[in-house]
């Protein structure tokens, strides 16, 4: 650690057994140091990996993002709940994410499109929270040590086992060999029609369709599946377990493959020979998040976990294509390591903010991936011209056919 981060972790640990008489919460990490905190949302515990989000906006998209299961998400930006929250903004019909950590109290909505405030939707939700924490020194820990494990505790007035909460985190495994895109993928198939969101309308019904796409759901976020159906593509929804034949028999035009949370290695172990036999197709076949990294350990590369990750809205991507930039909107924890590519297949967008592995396609096929979020939602829309490069695709193999 800097001085300066560990003169601050140790202003936060300094306390751990004396609960300021204001505490009605803890974040308690598994090497013992205590983050105390006014508890709001459910009462109650949980444990997970800690990460941080950089984004401005968006609190109510990032804390419904399948990807975020397994982790408790710091918020940098201070001021979280001020907008409230409201039934168009949710990316999953429930929540994946472990709990929330805010530094500034939650004041009361001030926005025309709030329906509840985010107090009562984090107990609706089934959200544990924490506001009054150093959020800078709790990122400033992460940034420099790795995102931690810990136990998000809100105990109101009763008592509470710092000992026990401490003991729950050391013995939590991590996201290493984590399978969780069992635990938030559909459990059967579905068809998606809404369309993306206008100001005046909501979501609407998609167009009329030229396209049937089958999105494979390792925890997909509703906004893809918007802007596929905005596309004009007709969108069935399967469960991350679905095998090629059960694909394929939906007569797609083009294979999606979704975001999601968790080791890609272990959910590889059942998508991994699905997605290989679907390669054995020419469909097109685009993965963003977890299904580019399910892509690329088909295609014979190989992933890892990062340091940090990428979460937040303001990520610089180059395109290598067109050498274009593109601020993107990003959520990984792991990655495809750029040297385990096979020939024949070549890296396209890459991080300007660590050089990491951003995207990738096969040579002279339909088939790519990028690792971050084009549909964004929170975000910006640089990225949505990737939806149109799939639809390209597709417009150009009207018909799959076996190799």
């Amino acid at each position: 650690m800097t001085q300066d981060t560990n003169t601050r972790h140790k202003q936060a640990t300094a306390n751990q057994t004396d609960r300021p008489a204001w505490a009605t919460g803890a974040l308690v990490m598994a090497d013992g140091a205590v983050y105390w905190g006014r508890g709001i949302g459910r009462t109650g515990t949980a444990v997970g990996e800690v990460c941080f989000n950089t984004s401005l906006t968006g609190y109510q998209e990032i804390l419904t993002d399948p990807s975020y299961a397994g982790q408790i998400i710091t918020f940098t930006f201070p001021h979280i709940g001020n907008v409230g929250t409201n039934i168009e903004d949710m990316e999953a019909t429930n929540t994946a994410a472990r709990g929330c950590i805010l530094h500034a109290p939650v004041t009361d909505p001030s926005n025309w499109r709030s329906d509840t405030h985010l107090d009562k939707w984090l107990k609706n939700m089934n959200l544990v929270g924490l506001t009054g924490l150093d959020t800078r020194s709790l990122t400033h820990a992460i940034r420099d040590s790795g995102a931690p494990i810990a136990s998000i505790a809100h105990f109101g007035v009763a008592d509470t086992n710092i000992d026990l909460l401490r003991n729950n985190a050391a013995d939590w495994p991590g996201l290493e060999g984590m399978d969780l895109a069992a635990e938030v993928t559909t459990r059967q198939t579905y068809h998606w029609n809404q369309a993306e969101w206008s100001l005046g309308d909501g979501h609407t019904n998609a167009p009329a369709s030229r396209h049937k796409v089958v999105a494979v759901d390792f925890g997909a976020k509703h906004n893809i599946l918007r802007c596929l159906a905005s596309g004009a593509c007709d969108v069935t929804v399967v469960p991350a377990s679905a095998s090629a034949e059960e694909i394929l028999a939906h007569e797609p035009d083009g294979i999606f493959l979704s975001n999601g949370p968790g080791d890609p290695e272990a959910t590889g172990i059942y998508a991994v020979p699905t997605v290989k036999k679907l390669l054995e197709t020419d469909l097109p076949i685009f993965g963003i998040c977890l299904g580019h990294q399910i892509l690329a350990i088909a295609l014979g590369a190989k992933t890892k976990k990062m340091h940090l990750g990428h979460r937040g809205a303001n990520h610089p991507v180059k395109d290598l294509t067109t050498k274009k930039v593109e601020i993107t909107s990003q959520n990984h924890g792991f990655v495809v390591d750029e040297t385990s590519l096979p020939d024949g297949i070549a890296a396209t967008h890459r991080s300007l903010f660590d050089g990491s592995l951003e995207g990738l396609a096969v040579d002279g096929r339909p088939v790519f991936s990028v690792q971050y979020h084009p549909e964004a939602s929170p975000g910006p829309r640089d990225s949505h011209y990737l939806f149109d490069r799939f639809i390209a695709h597709m417009d150009a193999t009207p018909n799959g056919q076996i190799f």
